[in-house]
This record gives C-alpha cells, structure tokens and sequence, in this order.
C-alpha cells in the first residue's frame, strides 16, 4: 500500500511477536507516546491530522491494524476472541518499541479494541481517549443500556448485515461516486456529516479500499438464522468479532484496580454510532427498510449511545472517571471533522 503521507509523519514497517504491520510516527522520539487505535473500512491513515498536531514532546504511534492496510494479510482475526487479537497486537507493538505506558485513542472499532484494553491492560494504559468509540457491547444484536441480546443466537450482528454490494465494490477499487455504496459515497454520507469533503479524501478512500476480504477478512462468514434479521455472526473478521456474541464481558471494566481517566468525544450528528445508528437492524426494521421487523419489543434499535454512557457512569463509580464532549455539526470522525475543536478537548486531556 502507497498511501501518500502528511509533512510529519514517519511511515515504517515493525514486526512484533504478533504482526508485521505498517505504522506511522510522528513527534520526537522518546516523546510521551500515544497510540492511536484506526476504526473500521480504514487505516492509519486516517489519525495524520490528529498526529501531527500533538503537543510538543508527544510521540504519535498509529498502526495499521490485523486485516486492515499493510497489516500482514496471512494474520487473521478470530472473531469468537472478540477484540483479544486486535488488543494483544497493540501491546505486542508497545512492547516491540520497548514503551511501558501510553495515552491510547480509538475510534469506532478501535474504542472496541480500547474497552478490551481497559479490561487486560489497564496498568499500560496512562489515559484514555474514546472518539466514537462501539459500544463497549458492541454492534446488534442487544436492546437495552444492560446489552441485553434481542436473540439467544445474537442474530443481527455479525459479518451478514455488510451489503454485498459494497464489499464488490471495495474489491473493483471504485473509486467513484456513481453509487449510493460506492466507498466514496458511502464515506460522505454516513461517516462524514453531509457536506463535508475531507482535504485529504482521497488518500482516506484508499485506505477503505485497503481493507483485507474475504471470509475470514471483511466482511467475515455469516451462518443464517431463525431468527429476524436471518443472519447471525461468523467466526471470522472484525464484523464478527464487533458481535456482542463474543465480546468480553464489560464488568470487568469495574473491575480493574487501576482505571485510566476516560474522554469520550463524538460528533452529534454522527449516523454510525448512535442510539438509531443508519446501519442498525433495529432502526432499519423500524423504518421498513428491512421487511419483517418484530417490532419494539423484540428488536429495538441498538441505544449505542446509552450503553456506553451507563458503563462510565458505572466506571466512574467504581472509582474512574469521565468526561464527555459533544461536537456540533460533526458526525462520525470528529478528529478530521473538527480538528481544532477535538484537539481543545483532547490536549487537555492527555497533557493535563
């Protein structure tokens, strides 16, 4: 992968005992290092601007992580570990840089992989930073603030809600934006909040399109079911391992002795991770875009955005602590979006 870089930024090829991989360096080294954890149909492309303007004696460390960019495409995720790859590959790659502490941000997926971290690694951890972050239940298939599953067999989340379309798509490298799913498209109109154009978009397309495929890549194997929508999770890929199926439990985020400062940041107009996310089954269901829908009862749509302000208010009971920023006119990647606006919010937080 050929992605071209921003003034700054150091790209490099590390090999921990886990996963040879792409990173991308910014800052003096030594600096205070802080991980930066990529979401979903992306790659570390996308953390540059937030990289690049750390604070003086910061050290930014972004991975491209297992099934994603130029990640080693024979290293795949093994959805019923839930986040356990991902997680064990980002202190692997710490502990290849000889770093015993860092600040971690995730976004999207990468907040998956933070809550994992929270749990197994709390003690590396120096702060945490969420940018709409999965909930730490993660994606369909739950319908309450307690993640309680719709279905005993999690149907509604996993690797069969991805349109088959899209993914052919990703795999021609369409670069256009002749259609409602091209990447692109989909890119402007539901991670970007309507209107806005990243500078760097192009460079952001290719890292979608950098995505590993496959069944057990993106979007992962899909078993049907019996139950509304018909599809339950897989064993294999990041959709899969996003299933509240396999997820670990997240009270053993009130566990931890120690327990890392949280901000969580997001944009308020964000369609990928909300209480009636666009891709949701519950929400689709609702609106008649999927036909057969249960009905409230059985299927709501997944309340993303409660979930996860229930377990930190629960995590900052048990002895952590929270903050939360809400952007305006601002959708699902706010450190693009926004990025003075998140870095006010995100300097003091890892300087303070």
């Amino acid at each position: 992968m050929d992605i071209p870089t921003l003034e700054g930024i150091t790209p490099n090829t590390i090999t921990s005992d886990r996963l040879t991989t792409r990173v991308l360096f910014s800052g003096p080294e030594g600096g205070q290092p802080v991980l930066f954890l990529h979401g979903n149909a992306s790659s570390a492309t996308w953390w540059e601007e937030a990289m690049t303007t750390l604070p003086a004696g910061f050290r930014g460390i972004a991975p491209d992580q297992r099934g994603y960019g130029s990640a080693d495409p024979q290293k795949k995720i093994d959805a019923t570990r839930g986040m356990g790859d991902l997680a064990e590959d980002a202190m692997a790659l710490l502990n290849s840089l000889d770093i015993d502490r860092a600040h971690v941000v995730g976004s999207s997926l990468g907040g998956v992989v933070v809550w994992r971290l929270m749990m197994d690694y709390a003690d590396r951890l120096l702060t945490v930073t969420q940018v709409a972050p999965g909930s730490p239940y993660g994606f369909g298939g739950t319908k309450d603030v307690a993640g309680t599953p719709c279905y005993e067999d999690y149907a509604g989340s996993g690797a069969g809600l991805i349109n088959p379309e899209f993914v052919q798509r990703i795999a021609s490298g369409d670069r256009s934006l002749e259609a409602p799913v091209s990447p692109r498209a989909a890119l402007r109109s539901l991670v970007f909040k309507p209107g806005f154009i990243p500078e760097r978009e192009d460079a952001i397309v290719e890292a979608l399109l950098s995505m590993h495929l496959g069944e057990q890549a993106y979007p992962g194997d899909a078993v049907p079911s019996p139950n509304w929508p018909f599809t339950a999770p897989g064993v294999w890929g990041p959709n899969n391992a996003l299933s509240p199926k396999y997820l670990t439990d997240v009270e053993r985020l009130y566990q931890t002795t120690h327990k890392p400062p949280v901000l969580w940041i997001r944009g308020a107009d964000d369609l990928t991770v909300s209480d009636t996310a666009a891709a949701d089954p519950g929400a689709l269901g609702a609106a008649g875009v999927i036909p057969g829908w249960p009905g409230m009862d059985v299927y709501p749509p997944q309340p993303m955005l409660a979930q996860t302000r229930a377990v930190l208010e629960r995590y900052g009971a048990s002895g952590g602590s929270y903050q939360e920023v809400v952007l305006e006119d601002c959708a699902h990647a706010p450190y693009i979006e926004k990025v003075a606006a998140f870095n006010e919010a995100f300097h003091a937080h890892v300087d303070g």
